[in-house]
């Protein structure tokens, strides 16, 4: 099959019914599944198996060589990104895959920790500080694995792995080892290495991961079906007779009924009801610029003390809708060995404030020196045609001035001469509101207009403060994004 030529496109079959377009724009491939679009490497960088398959395997590695690994320690030292360990990373297991003949094991909800023959490093570099006792019998030579607790104790194994102390808690830790990245052999023979190596050593707190052959579909399913029941994350395949390279490579797949991402925490939105006073949801964005909310997952300790804003969670989700949004987000944890796109950096958007959070969701977001700091919003041309008013405001007016209605010149003063006023956007469009005693005006319309006001009356202060919130929450919820307001 020919090479796509510069600024042509290509449709590949993917599993089942799915297809993914192929693209070369000035030199840079891009495919539009997800395995391509959720890579944390730059996209001149990227590939997949869809590439792969439609290039030939020598014209991508001739293309990005190891693309998505870090280089290799500095034995100098230097910064976590210059002492990066070459790992081998997974793709997306996807039905047109016969694993007859692969090697499965257990997808361990671990941190993934490389031993250089004389500490942990993590994928970015950065080192876990291990007990001599713990590191005790493991050699001088390079092991891939995890550092595990136990099924469904990601944010524990992660607090205990993090620490500097050295402490007693590094023994509720396994290093589960799945390879040898310098042994130049096939797995087969890595495997074996691993095995042979640990029967003479006897470290007293690792051992090689098991692996055995995975006879079928019917084999995977039932396996995953297996691990998925008593816990666990799914399952790992690895192509027969497969050399350890540096970079995402389609001779390791992840199997799982969820697959699960990285997303950058822009804001944190307020609970209601039983979250009443604290986070109810993180809102967040994908590398791609896709936004949405995780609200299901996270415990309470971790509402009253929420993700920072600017950090990067790992988020489980059952599959992508057309638009590109995770279907059912649920939240995992933290990621503290994922760093995000520089390339993102320069166009992030701004974070928010969180209205009617509690005192400790708001000092988390303060006291993190991280957090990037709130910028006014760009100002934004008027759209040329003028549209009619988005219906999810004008469904909040009623028909009366007392109950809602446009209000009069007298009264859109009052409110513009209010405290307290709040401006949120979402693409060509303004939201704003305000309250004056037991009155809120809200003021919608496009960009660059004027819009309208509408006005509604309550019962008390309190009870139209209330309302206001909860209409502020709405809007976030909908994607909004808060700004200064010009009349604030």
């Amino acid at each position: 099959m020919p090479d796509l030529e510069d600024g042509k496109s290509a449709e590949v079959q993917g599993s089942g019914s799915r297809t993914y377009t192929l693209k070369n724009t000035g030199g840079v491939f891009s495919c539009t599944c997800p395995a391509w679009s959720f890579q944390s490497t730059p996209i001149e960088r990227r590939t997949c198996k869809h590439l792969r398959a439609y290039r030939g395997e020598e014209a991508e590695v001739a293309r990005v060589g190891s693309a998505g690994a870090a280089p290799k320690k500095s034995k100098s030292g230097g910064s976590a990104d210059q002492n990066a360990p070459p790992v081998l990373l997974a793709h997306r297991y996807e039905a047109d895959v016969d694993p007859k003949g692969w090697w499965i094991s257990e997808k361990l909800d671990g941190v993934r920790a490389y031993w250089d023959g004389s500490g942990f490093v993590s994928r970015l570099g950065n080192a876990y500080h291990a007990p001599d006792w713990f590191v005790a019998g493991l050699p001088k030579e390079a092991l891939d694995g995890e550092l595990w607790v136990g099924r469904k104790q990601f944010q524990k194994t992660v607090s205990i792995v993090r620490r500097q102390d050295k402490s007693e808690h590094w023994k509720q830790v396994r290093y589960l080892v799945f390879d040898a990245p310098d042994l130049d052999e096939v797995f087969e023979e890595r495997l074996k290495h691993i095995e042979t190596l640990f029967a003479e050593t006897k470290p007293p707190y690792a051992e090689a991961l098991a692996h055995r052959i995975c006879d079928g579909q019917d084999d995977l399913q039932q396996d995953l079906a297996r691990v998925e029941a008593l816990g666990g994350e799914g399952v790992m395949l690895r192509k027969p007779k497969s050399k350890y390279r540096a970079g995402r490579s389609s001779t390791l797949l992840k199997v799982k009924t969820f697959h699960d991402a990285e997303a950058r925490v822009i804001a944190h939105l307020p609970g209601t009801g039983k979250h009443q006073g604290r986070l109810g949801a993180l809102r967040v964005e994908l590398e791609n610029g896709t936004t949405f909310s995780v609200g299901t997952g996270l415990s309470d300790a971790e509402r009253d003390a929420p993700a920072a804003i600017g950090s990067v969670i790992t988020f489980r989700y059952q599959e992508l809708t057309d638009a590109g949004v995770p279907r059912f987000p649920s939240y995992i944890g933290v990621r503290h060995d994922f760093k995000w796109p520089v390339e993102q950096s320069a166009s992030e958007p701004s974070p928010t404030k969180s209205p009617a959070v509690s005192a400790p969701v708001k000092a988390e977001a303060a006291a993190d020196p991280k957090a990037p700091k709130k910028e006014a919003a760009p100002k934004k041309e008027a759209a040329p045609k003028k549209e009619a008013a988005p219906k999810e405001e004008a469904a909040q007016t009623a028909p009366s001035v007392s109950e809602g209605s446009t209000a009069s010149s007298e009264q859109k003063s009052l409110g513009d001469n209010a405290a307290g006023k709040r401006r949120f956007e979402f693409a060509s469009k303004f939201w704003e509101t305000w309250r004056k005693d037991q009155h809120v005006y809200v003021r919608f319309g496009k960009l660059g207009a004027k819009g309208q006001v509408r006005l509604k009356s309550y019962g008390s202060e309190t009870e139209a403060q209330a309302q206001l919130d909860k209409q502020a929450a709405a809007k976030l919820n909908k994607g909004y994004v808060e700004v200064p307001s010009p009349s604030a």
